[in-house]
C-alpha cells in the first residue's frame, strides 16, 4: 500500500483514538465538573503509565524489528513469535502489579482505577506494532473506529451524573481491549505463531527496554504532569489542565500518525542502503510537518480563549488561557518527531532518542517541582514547554554535523512568520466580532485558514514548489 494511503489510514486511526473522547469531553465536563474531570484524569494517567510498562517500548522497537524482516516469511514468523512471547511475559507481570496498586495503594480514584483494568489486559494482545511493521494500517483504522464510535455512544447513554464516572472509565477501557482483539485478527494468514525458546524471546528484552526508557521519560512530562498537578494543586486545577492538554494531544496525533507511517518505510530503505531517497523523504517530511504544526499552533493560540468556554463550559474558561502557550509545543513535537522516526530509530541509534527525552523529562520534573506550587496548572504548562524544547535541542547538539539543520530552521522561520500573521488577522477579526459564539469562532477559523493557506501557496509558487511535489 502507498505511503499516502497508509498515512491517511493512520491519521484516521490516531484521530479517532483521541478525537472521540474529545467529542464526549464537553458532555463529561458539564456532567462531572472540574474536580470530576481531574479525578478521572489522575486515575487514567496512572493506568496509562502501567500500560507503557506493559508494552515496554514495543510501539517503536516492534515496528522497526518487523519492518526489517518482513520480506522473509520464516524470519518474520520466528521474530514475531519471539517478540510476542516477551510481550506476554512483561505485560502479565505488569497486570499483576496494576491489580496490586488498585487494591492496596489507590486512594480516592480506586473505583475508577478498578474499571480501567482492561487497559492493562489489552497489553497482552496489542499487535499494532506488528501490523504497522508490515505496513498494514487499514484494519487498525477501520476496526478501532467502529469500536470507538460504539464507546462514545455508550458514554452519552449511560453517564448521567458524577457518580457514573466509573462507567466512563469502563467504556473506554473495554473499547481499547476490543480494538486490540479485532486488530489482532487481521494477522490471520499474514503471520503464524511458532513457539520459540524463552531465551530467544529474552534477547529482545534489552534493546526494547532501552527504547522503553525514552518512552517512559516522554510520558513523565505528558502524564506525570497531571498526577503532580492533582497532588500539589488539587483536582480542580488538574481538571483545567487536562482539558487544555486534551486539545493539544488530539492535534499532535497528526504528527505521530505521519511519523508512524514513515518509520517502517525508512527502516526498510535503510536496510536497502537507499541513502539519497532517505534524505529526500526527511526533507519533504520536515517541511510538511512544520507547515502543518505551525498552522495548528498559531491557530489554536489565536482562538483558545474563546474556544474553551464554548466547548467545555464557563467553568473551564481558564483552560483556554493554558492552551495558548501549550499550543506552541506542537512545533517542537513535530520537529523532534521527524528526527526520531526518520533518522534515529531507523538507524538504530536509540541512545540519541534516550538522551534527548531523558533530558526533557529531567527538565520537566525540576520545572514542575519549582513552578506548580506557586503557579498551579500554569506551572505545569511552562514545565511542558521547557521539556519539549529540550528534546530537539539535545538532538541538534548530537546530530548538527550530519543533518541540514540550517534548511530545517529556515522552514521553522518561514512557517512561524506565516502563523504569526495569521494569528494577528484572526485576533483582528475577533475584535470586530466581540460576542463569544460558535458562528464568530467559525468566521475567525475560516479567516485564519484562508490567510495561512494563501501565504503558503504564494510561497510554494515563488519557491517553484507545487503542493503535489511537497506531498509526493
Amino acid at each position: 500500500m502507498s505511503t499516502k494511503k497508509n498515512a491517511a489510514y493512520n491519521v484516521a486511526y490516531r484521530m479517532f483514538s483521541v478525537f472521540l473522547p474529545l467529542v464526549t469531553a464537553p458532555y463529561l465536563s458539564r456532567t462531572v465538573g472540574t474536580d470530576g474531570v481531574g479525578l478521572y484524569s489522575k486515575a487514567w494517567s496512572i493506568s496509562y503509565i502501567f500500560c507503557l510498562i506493559g508494552m515496554l517500548g514495543l510501539n517503536d522497537y516492534g515496528v522497526r524489528t518487523i519492518a526489517q524482516v518482513r520480506d522473509d516469511r520464516e524470519k518474520l514468523d520466528r521474530t514475531f513469535s519471539a517478540v510476542w512471547q516477551m510481550q506476554l511475559a512483561v505485560a502479565g507481570v505488569t497486570l499483576l502489579a496494576w491489580l496490586g496498586y488498585v487494591f492496596f495503594v489507590a486512594g480516592e480514584e480506586q473505583v475508577i482505577a478498578l474499571h480501567l483494568t482492561m487497559m492493562s489486559v489489552s497489553c497482552l494482545c496489542s499487535f499494532d506494532w506488528c501490523l504497522m511493521g508490515l505496513d498494514i494500517f487499514k484494519p487498525i483504522a477501520l476496526r478501532n473506529t467502529f469500536v470507538k464510535l460504539a464507546a462514545a455512544a455508550c458514554v452519552f447513554l449511560f453517564v448521567k451524573e458524577k457518580s457514573d464516572l466509573w462507567i466512563y472509565g469502563f467504556v473506554w477501557s473495554l473499547a481499547t481491549l476490543l480494538g486490540n482483539l479485532m486488530s489482532g485478527a487481521s494477522l490471520r494468514g499474514r503471520i503464524r505463531y511458532r513457539p520459540v525458546p524463552m531465551r530467544e524471546s529474552l534477547r529482545h528484552l534489552a534493546p526494547c527496554a532501552v527504547l522503553f526508557i525514552s518512552v517512559l521519560a516522554v510520558n513523565i512530562y505528558r502524564t506525570m504532569d497531571k498526577v503532580m498537578v492533582s497532588t500539589i494543586a488539587g483536582l480542580d486545577e488538574n481538571g483545567l489542565y487536562e482539558n487544555a492538554e486534551k486539545i493539544i494531544y488530539c492535534l499532535s496525533g497528526f504528527i505521530s500518525a505521519i511519523g508512524t507511517v514513515m518509520m517502517p518505510k525508512v527502516a526498510h530503505m535503510q536496510l536497502l542502503g537507499e541513502t539519497e531517497r532517505i534524505a529526500r523523504h526527511i526533507d519533504r517530511s520536515m517541511e510538511l510537518i512544520l507547515c502543518m504544526v505551525s498552522a495548528l499552533a498559531f491557530g489554536v493560540a489565536a482562538v483558545a480563549d474563546r474556544f474553551a468556554p464554548l466547548f467545555y463550559g464557563e467553568d473551564f474558561r481558564y483552560s483556554g488561557v493554558l492552551m495558548i502557550p501549550l499550543s506552541f509545543t506542537l512545533i517542537m513535537i513535530g520537529f523532534a518527531n521527524v528526527i526520531r522516526t526518520q533518522v534515529v530509530l531507523p538507524q538504530k541509534r536509540d541512545h540519541i532518542f534516550v538522551k534527548s527525552v531523558c533530558c526533557g523529562a529531567l527538565v520537566n520534573l525540576v520545572a514542575n517541582a519549582c513552578l506548580i506550587p506557586g503557579m498551579k496548572s500554569m506551572g505545569a504548562v511552562i514545565g511542558t514547554l521547557m521539556a519539549e524544547m529540550t528534546v530537539p535541542v539535545v538532538q541538534y547538539l548530537i546530530l548538527r554535523k550530519e543533518l541540514p539543520y540550517r534548511q530545517f530552521l529556515k522552514y521553522v522561520l518561514v512557517y512561524a512568520v506565516f502563523g504569526l500573521v495569521m494569528l494577528g488577522c484572526v485576533r483582528a477579526v475577533g475584535k470586530l466580532l466581540p460576542q463569544e459564539n460558535w458562528l464568530n469562532l467559525i468566521i475567525q477559523t475560516v479567516t485564519g485558514a484562508a490567510v495561512y493557506g494563501g501565504m503558503c501557496l504564494g510561497y510554494w509558487k515563488m519557491a517553484h514548489k507545487s503542493f503535489r511535489e511537497l506531498n509526493r
